[in-house]
Order: C-alpha cells, then structure tokens, then sequence
C-alpha cells in the first residue's frame, strides 16, 4: 500500500462541511433536486419544535427552501420517494433501482422484530393492498384493528404492521403525507416503472452505495461508509474496499485530539483539498438530525463536539434540554441552543444557550446568533424572537 496522504484536522472539516453543503454561504438560487441528490437522503421527522427536521436541514443548506417545497417535491413532482437509510428519509427518485437489497435487506430484518409477531398473514396483507388498489392511498386511520394482549411503547395494531411490513419491504410506498401522516398507495404508483423495472446486481448496488457514501464524506473508515446509507453491512464495507482498492487513496485524519486515524478517500482527493472553501463564518443554527450531526462517532472524532439527542432520555437525566440545536461557526462547534417556536403567538423563544467550554461569547458572536435568530424565525414565519435567559 502507498504512503498516506495526512490531512490536517481543519482540513479534514473543511472536506467534510463542503462535502455536506454547510461550507457555502447559504443563499442563492435552490435546486432543490440537485442539493438532495447531493446530500443522499434527507432524513425526516414528527417533532417540530421549531421546524421539523428535513425542513430545518434544507434551509440550513438554501435559506430560499420554504416548508411546503419538499412535499410537492415528493407527492407532484415525484422527485424523491421515501424509505428507510438509519431512519425515515426522502431518497432522490433515481436512486430507486439501487435500494432493491434495502428492501430486501428490511423484509428480513421487520419479520425477526418479536412486536412485528402479530402482524397479519399473507392473506390479511393482501385484504389490505386490496382496499389500498381500490380507494387509493390510505393512511393507518383508515384501518380499524386494535392492539392484542399487553401493550408496551412500540406496540402496534395489526392493521399498522402489516402496512409498515409492506412499506419495508417495497410493497408499498409513501404517496404522500398530510401533516406528518403517512398515505400508503401501491409501489407501482408512485415509482416510475423504468426505475421499478431496473435490475441492477447486488454486488454493483454495494459498489453504487459505497462510492456514493465516500463522495459524500470526502473521506471516511470502513465503519463511516456502512453507517452512511445503512444499506450495507460492516464485512460488505470492508469487502468493497479491498475489492476497490486501486480507485481509492490511503489516508491519515488528524482529529480534534490531534491523533491520526486510518481511513479512505476518493481518487480526488488532493483535487479536493486544493478546491474545497474555507467554510463561511456565519454562524448556523442546526438541527439535531442534521447530517453533519448524526453520527456521532464522526462528529467527536472531527470536532470535538459530544453531542447526544435528549427527547427520549428521561427529563431529570437529560444534561442539555429535550430538544437543543448544536451551533457551527466556520468550522468549530461553539455552543448549542434551546428553541422553541410558537406559530400562534408569532415567538421564537431562545430558553437557554450554552457556550462550548473555551468559547468566548463576545458581542460579536452574540450578533451574528441574533441575525441567525431573525433568519430563522423568518423561516417559520414568526415576528419575535424572545429571550427567556440572560443574553
């Protein structure tokens, strides 16, 4: 193997934030298909505390995103169709036709889950898609069975496992979402049939997946390609990057500790790092399920930044809040924030700040947070943002 290329800790972040589309100043024109293909997937989520998460991680990208965008990008435009990565994303359209072993790989893994046990049978699945192919899309409200025996946190009525059973599996698909409600209409529906009709070999959708995640990432281990999709497993990871040695670079990541790890990085790379900007200085108010945020490994290693998300930890264990917003300034982590938005009252309300421990909160940076505040607020179309601590 060939020396390898080190790459500085504050280059390493500059590779990934630009890889990411956090690096550019966020106006200009969207292309909102382009920024999605870009980014891979969006992931998407109920909680709107201030603006639900695939909104927030768009705009964070394009301040010119507004909320009802994605939707019509989905349900109008079919432009993005909707499944499982590590949780519910919106997925560009043409990747359809390398997400077969995901569904593949999905059907197997729901039908070991011991709550999916009461799921109905083979007949009782297909009574379903038949008023499905009859009514057209229906959500789970439109089904009336009721949960059996005892009931736990992620106990589900029968009628809901078969529908998400189907869902994994690519039986169905989402046709759209009204509030946040998931419409389930037949796969052949809503896919393209040039895209459903497509057989690609399973060892050519692992080599799509693995490239596709290393560009995304401008450089990653083994364990960051399989966690990007999760469509891969850890040995496919590994087999791919023995198997395609010769197209990728050894490289040597310096992290925020200042040790140097192992990993790999496309062909490009030294292209990369000549070319790659300087992150802008704006500082950025971003989500929790941001994909700079998500993985949690990459983001200790790269930033220093331990970062954990708090909605499903007990209220008297939680360090930081139920629902706190990380802080990006350049290329450094430099605090998180708890937002909360109220729509009726037209308030943005900032709870609580904390600064990263060596941060000096100076007026300067109070500035560019308050215009980040405003920003924001404007976002979800409140007038107010409101201060309910010490500024």
């Amino acid at each position: 193997m060939s020396a390898r290329l080190r790459i500085s800790n504050r280059d390493a972040r500059r590779l990934w934030l630009s890889a990411q589309w956090l690096a550019a100043t966020p106006t200009g024109p969207l292309d909102l298909d382009a920024l999605i293909k870009g980014l891979g997937f969006v992931q998407i989520d109920s909680i709107r505390v201030v603006s639900r998460a695939h909104h927030h991680i768009l705009w964070s990208r394009n301040q010119n995103y507004r909320e009802p965008m994605l939707g019509r990008h989905m349900s109008e435009h079919r432009r993005v169709f909707e499944h499982f990565t590590h949780d519910a994303s919106l997925i560009p359209m043409d990747f359809y036709p390398y997400w077969a072993r995901q569904f593949e790989r999905l059907e197997k893994k729901v039908r070991g889950w011991q709550w999916h046990r009461g799921m109905p049978e083979e007949g009782g699945r297909q009574a379903i898609k038949a008023r499905i192919e009859a009514e057209g899309p229906l959500s789970t409200k439109a089904f009336d069975t009721k949960t059996r025996g005892e009931t736990a946190m992620w106990s589900r009525p029968p009628h809901k496992l078969a529908l998400d059973y189907m869902w994994y599996a690519g039986e169905l698909s989402t046709a759209h979402r009204e509030n946040f409600t998931k419409f389930y209409d037949l796969t052949e529906r809503v896919i393209p049939t040039d895209l459903r009709e497509q057989d690609i070999p399973d060892t050519d959708q692992i080599d799509w997946l693995c490239r596709g995640a290393l560009d995304r990432m401008a450089f990653g281990t083994e364990g960051d390609i399989q966690r990007f999709w999760e469509a891969v497993d850890r040995a496919e990871a590994r087999q791919w990057a023995t198997r395609t040695a010769q197209d990728l670079v050894p490289v040597e990541i310096e992290g925020a500790d200042g040790t140097l790890r192992p990993a790999i990085a496309p062909s490009d790379i030294e292209c990369r790092l000549d070319t790659a900007p300087a992150p802008t200085s704006r500082l950025r108010i971003l989500n929790p399920f941001d994909p700079v945020i998500r993985d949690r490994t990459r983001l200790a290693r790269l930033f220093g930044f331990d970062y954990r998300v708090e909605m499903f930890v007990p209220a008297a264990k939680r360090i930081w809040g139920y629902y706190v917003y990380p802080l990006l300034e350049g290329d450094r982590f430099v605090g998180r924030i708890d937002l909360k938005a109220d729509r009726k009252a037209g308030t943005l309300t900032v709870q609580n700040i904390w600064p990263e421990p060596g941060i000096t909160w100076t007026p300067k940076r109070m500035t560019k947070l308050q215009a980040e505040l405003d920003r924001l607020a404007r976002f979800v179309s409140v007038n107010d943002v409101v201060w309910h601590c010490a500024e």
